[in-house]
């Protein structure tokens, strides 16, 4: 294993041969599926015949979730490498964590649960292509989207995107749903910029997306809720709420995004120990 200590990890090694596109896996106590759900990620994109790299950022779980993705790594040592954070931190500070060591031309953000199959993005590119979008999200909320939602997320989505649509005023419907493709200039451009770790991380890095000028374009999702129930929980709910309002304090009344000095290099992936298992023989 490679150990990286606080400070000792660039953004990404920019001599290091580019692959097309990096699909981000952040993982949280995914013990009992992640290996499966990595495999399947891997068949998928070679059936589609895309030049792609995949990084599970282990969350800092209590459950075996990176021995466990170990099992992946060795089946695919080629094309699946894993960063590990040892603590909790939150799916936006893995996700920070994995785009620095990721090298992708694109990047793709992807539930690790595969409520959202990784064939859809294949769709991302096509709608990125033609409409010279910088960044496709998927939408729940785009009409061809199949989607089976409970009512309550439904009702709370809807607010969610009236309070998002009058403060922001984001072009979007939805800024929650797991897969996501960026084309990596706007990472790099934006992510150094972001504070929130957790709760309103997608909101705070689409918000910033669109504040400097780059084009969102929302694309139809197939999904599979298999967990929604147990995730949906009124403290969340308030959390999300309370670092929204913190986003609109620090995006319209600070200006805080727009210093010069908040454009810094990426150095959150240093911020605690990460390990990348490398497999026998490299």
């Amino acid at each position: 294993m490679i150990t990286f200590p606080p400070g000792g990890a660039p953004f990404y090694d920019r001599q290091a041969p580019r692959t097309m596109l990096s699909i981000l896996m952040p993982a949280y106590n995914e013990a009992q599926s992640i290996a499966e759900n990595v495999c399947e990620t891997v068949e998928t994109m070679r059936g589609l015949g895309i030049d792609f790299e995949i990084v599970v950022v282990d969350d800092g779980s209590l459950d075996g979730t990176h021995t466990a993705a170990i099992d992946a790594l060795r089946a695919w040592p080629e094309c699946v490498r894993i960063v590990r954070c040892r603590r909790n931190e939150g799916k936006g500070n893995a996700l920070i964590c994995g785009t620095a060591y990721s090298k992708g031309e694109y990047v793709a953000f992807l539930d690790a649960d595969m409520d959202l199959h990784p064939e859809q993005l294949e769709s991302f590119f096509t709608i990125m292509k033609s409409s010279g979008a910088d960044v496709v999200i998927g939408s729940k909320f785009h009409p061809l989207s199949k989607v089976d939602y409970p009512r309550l997320r439904r009702v709370y989505s809807f607010f969610y995107f009236m309070l998002v649509r009058s403060l922001f005023g984001l072009p979007v419907r939805d800024t929650q749903t797991g897969i996501k493709l960026f084309k990596r200039e706007v990472l790099e451009r934006v992510l150094p910029r972001v504070l929130v770790k957790r709760f309103a991380f997608d909101l705070e890095l689409l918000a910033n997306v669109h504040h400097f000028g780059y084009r969102i374009v929302e694309a139809p999702v197939v999904v599979n809720f298999n967990r929604v129930c147990s995730r949906l929980h009124l403290p969340a709910v308030w959390n999300v709420f309370v670092d929204t309002l913190a986003i609109f304090y620090r995006m319209r009344i600070l200006r805080y995004y727009d210093r010069p000095e908040r454009l810094r290099a990426i150095d959150r992936a240093g911020s605690h120990e990460v390990v990348i298992p490398i497999p026998v023989g490299e």
